[in-house]
């Protein structure tokens, strides 16, 4: 199954198989330019779909929303909406999770330097009722 309507410019990508196990819902990865300097990719999430808890070890990370409407998070912050034109900026080691809004498909650039012994650590789903709650 594929998302029926795009909510981006950007291309919609393949499911992002090799990641669902990170995340709640259905997601998709569109790669859209990368060296041994960064990565940059269009992800798409379906309604109700987030990511995670995570951190990125070694390197921030930079959200740039292009699509529908969605939320990112970090630790001991109340979520924040984002709508095409908003930016997220995560910086280094700062636990946060990001995704659609439960009612609408949400899509963002992401924007990862990449950087030698750089990682991400994959955390416990984010709380299914205090998500809810969000509108």
């Amino acid at each position: 199954m594929t998302l029926s309507n795009n909510p981006s410019a950007f291309p919609l990508g393949d499911p992002n198989d090799a990641y669902a196990q990170y995340f709640e819902g259905q997601s998709y990865l569109a790669p859209l330019a990368a060296d041994d300097q960064v990565s940059v990719a269009n992800v798409t999430f379906e309604p109700g779909c987030t990511n995670h808890w995570h951190i990125h070890h070694g390197v921030c990370q930079i959200l740039l929303a292009v699509g529908g409407r969605g939320y990112y998070q970090i630790e001991g912050h109340d979520p924040v909406e984002l709508k095409p034109g908003d930016v997220a900026y995560i910086p280094p080691e700062t636990k946060h999770w990001h995704g659609a809004a439960p009612t609408e498909a949400f899509a963002h650039v992401a924007i990862m330097p990449k950087r030698e012994g750089a990682s991400n650590e994959w955390l416990e789903p984010v709380d299914e009722e205090t998500y809810r709650r969000l509108s």
